[in-house]
């Protein structure tokens, strides 16, 4: 009998791995002034106090592009086992930063991917973001640019003159992409978008940029399709106040919603179990002083613990 016990135990062992998975936490990379430094990164057990790591100081220095910046850093865990990250690299060239880590500390040879050269009067590639897509094994970059002359209807709306719309491209290895198509335009001036997926649908939080009359707030619209059907987007789901670079995670069993609130300086926060109610947290949230947006995404606990040796 005892060797029957003994055997049961060890069948088990080896269903189960009779390995504990590893505790995850949250992350958050962003970006401090005008991102001349590079990536920042501060962390969190449950999803409302932030700390900064490194003392607050600088990860990577950006090296791409004429003006050498970092800013809207947004890092997703792929497949692969890495870390991608993607980023505003100027004010005013066509193309975006790209670079990879295994850990968050040691990053790859940074790239400038050109995705708007193509286009020779674009001003811009802004708040870009990277989505890995599990349907189509696949990762998405997205941005907003503006072009002269292009949507003519909402030319005079936003600020000087800038007249966004997403565009986007495919990649398997962040080595060849596809052509560079349009992403979202419902008839408005919009930035910042950033994907999560729900119950086989994708999720698209994005910023209206209406200046004239003042919009500059949180929205959120839906596809069944990844690339392409996105809804028009819904009711803000912000307060009376200016957001950007909305970051979304699951939390429970609600919808986290991190942005910028850049005029006020500080980071705010909603929240929604059903993606339509939303309450506003921004007073519930402590993030470290100067922080500007970025994106939030989860790492084993032993990333943060490596993390937590660099001074």
């Amino acid at each position: 009998m005892n060797r029957i016990i003994w055997m049961a135990w060890i069948l088990l062992f080896l269903m189960t791995g009779c390995v504990q998975q590893e505790n995850e936490v949250y992350m958050f990379s962003f970006f401090q002034g005008n991102g001349e430094d590079g990536l920042h990164l501060a962390y969190s057990y449950d999803g409302f106090t932030w700390v900064a790591l490194n003392n607050n100081q600088s990860f990577l220095t950006p090296q791409v592009g004429n003006d050498k910046l970092m800013r809207d850093p947004c890092i997703i865990s792929g497949p692969d086992g890495k870390f991608h990250m993607v980023w505003t690299v100027s004010w005013s060239e066509k193309g975006i930063g790209y670079a990879s880590s295994e850990d968050l500390i040691t990053w790859s040879e940074q790239n400038y991917i050109p995705v708007m050269e193509h286009e020779p009067t674009a001003r811009n590639c802004w708040a870009p973001e990277v989505f890995y897509d599990i349907a189509s094994e696949q990762y998405i970059i997205f941005w907003s640019t503006t072009i002269p002359g292009r949507f003519p209807e909402t030319a005079s709306t936003g600020d000087d003159s800038y007249n966004h719309r997403m565009y986007y491209v495919t990649t398997k290895d962040f080595e060849t992409f596809s052509k560079t198509q349009l992403f979202y335009d419902q008839g408005f001036n919009v930035i910042d978008g950033t994907l999560a997926r729900e119950d086989g649908k994708y999720i698209l939080f994005l910023k209206d940029e209406t200046r004239h009359p003042a919009e500059k707030n949180i929205r959120v619209a839906t596809s069944d399709r990844l690339t392409e059907g996105y809804s028009k987007a819904s009711e803000p789901i912000t307060g009376d106040y200016w957001a950007e670079g909305p970051t979304p995670v699951k939390i429970g069993d609600y919808w986290v919603v991190y942005f910028d609130k850049y005029i006020e300086h500080n980071m705010g926060a909603v929240r929604s179990s059903d993606l339509e109610n939303w309450e506003d947290i921004s007073g519930q949230i402590h993030f470290p002083e100067g922080t500007r947006h970025g994106t939030v995404f989860q790492v084993p606990e032993s990333v943060l613990e490596n993390l937590k040796s660099i001074h």
